[in-house]
């Protein structure tokens, strides 16, 4: 271990190699969490391995509830949050979508709750391996998600999901999204915070006049039908769209204590700023993206890369402001819908009517790939960047399916 010091003080406690579960773990650790529910499905599990390993230690002083399934556990997450103790839960897959009852009332309710989602395709046909359909799954209900690609952006988007879910403008619960079999499990070189940084970074949990309590008569969850069920969803709808100014607040202070470098808070660009073609995708694809966008700089060609970070909210002025200029855009799914419209995949047409108003729009195709935790190869992301350069292209191209 080394430890390591910025601003002249320590905000650093050592550099250690992690995966991306083991990242999340310390994140939950170094923000004081009160509550954690539990119930295995692989491969979030070893989040919570290691928070068993930290409260046997000593290192962490919180109540571990292992519930008899995921919905009882995301209830527990919930109930915990509106008591007012910080919580955390995860799954993966079906896991995720048994939860769904309790992981859509969590969103309704406006509780910070934050979550890992170990992204795993859907039975069946029973796979273990990557897709993003579970975490997309809650895209529009109220819940804030994002995607890492490494363990360190896993561990710092965990602690700003919990600054950004419990800021009094938005409190909304956070899904912090990242590939399973990929990220969840492989290791990577982590700098981790102090607790007295992370504690001048992420202030105690309160919700404030909402909190359940005796002492606090409130009504949670009301059956309201037509009389107030519209103005309920106002609400929650302009919690969302206060949430991107918070999101820019929480980055701007995380960079000024730990030096993290993230120019923007939604996505990472790589050769954007004067490219002809660019593909876009999130998690772990970024990893052989950004390898191949380098190599064919290399060769001259005129491509770039953007990672998306924060999904919910949706960066929609930001992305248009970043692909101003570019001619093609291919847009990289991890996931399908099937029977959707021009039979595109599910974020392409959130990407499309983003850029829609723009005045010159680019060109849009999409490329679904990587199903089931198939590997993307460097090949198949050049082919991508080529068939997004050609004209003829069909809207929609299943990459490395079987002959």
């Amino acid at each position: 271990m080394s430890q390591v010091t910025q601003n002249s003080r320590k905000v650093f406690e050592s550099e250690e190699l992690m995966s991306g579960t083991e990242a999340v773990a310390h994140a939950v650790r170094l923000a004081d969490v009160d509550v954690f529910a539990a119930y295995p499905i692989r491969p979030y599990t070893s989040v919570m391995d290691k928070l068993s390993k930290f409260l046997a230690d000593g290192q962490l002083d919180a109540e571990y509830i292992v519930a008899d399934g995921e919905h009882s556990q995301f209830e527990i997450g919930k109930h915990a949050s509106s008591v007012g103790a910080r919580a955390f839960v995860g799954s993966s897959g079906v896991g995720w979508l048994y939860a769904m009852e309790a992981i859509v009332v969590t969103a309704t309710d406006r509780l910070p709750l934050v979550a890992l989602v170990g992204n795993r395709a859907l039975d069946d046909p029973g796979a273990f391996g990557v897709e993003q359909n579970d975490a997309l799954m809650v895209r529009d209900v109220g819940w804030l998600v994002a995607w890492v690609s490494t363990a360190q952006e896993a561990l710092d988007t965990t602690l700003i999901g919990y600054r950004v879910a419990e800021d009094p403008a938005v409190r909304m619960p956070f899904a912090i999204a990242m590939d399973g079999g990929y990220l969840t499990h492989s290791e990577h070189l982590v700098k981790l915070p102090t607790k007295e940084a992370v504690k001048e970074f992420l202030p105690p949990y309160s919700l404030g006049d909402r909190v359940l309590h005796p002492d606090n008569p409130i009504s949670i969850a009301p059956q309201v039908n037509e009389d107030w069920v519209m103005e309920i969803r106002k609400q929650n709808y302009e919690a969302g769209k206060r949430a991107r100014g918070v999101i820019y607040k929480a980055y701007k202070e995380y960079n000024e204590i730990f030096n993290s470098g993230y120019e923007n808070p939604f996505f990472e660009e790589l050769n954007v700023e004067d490219a002809d073609t660019v593909l876009i995708g999130m998690g772990s694809v970024a990893t052989v993206a950004r390898s191949v966008t380098r190599d064919l700089r290399k060769e001259g060609k005129k491509v770039g890369f953007l990672k998306m970070r924060w999904y919910r909210p949706f960066p929609t002025e930001e992305l248009k402001k970043a692909l101003e200029g570019v001619s093609n855009v291919g847009i990289i799914d991890r996931d399908f819908a099937i029977g959707g419209p021009n039979d595109a995949a599910v974020t392409f047409h959130d990407y499309r009517s983003a850029l829609y108003d723009m005045k010159d729009r680019p060109r849009m195709v999409n490329f679904i790939a990587g199903l089931g935790g198939r590997e993307i190869s460097k090949q198949e992301v050049v082919k991508m960047f080529e068939l997004t350069e050609k004209k003829d292209t069909p809207l929609v191209n299943w990459i490395g399916l079987r002959a």
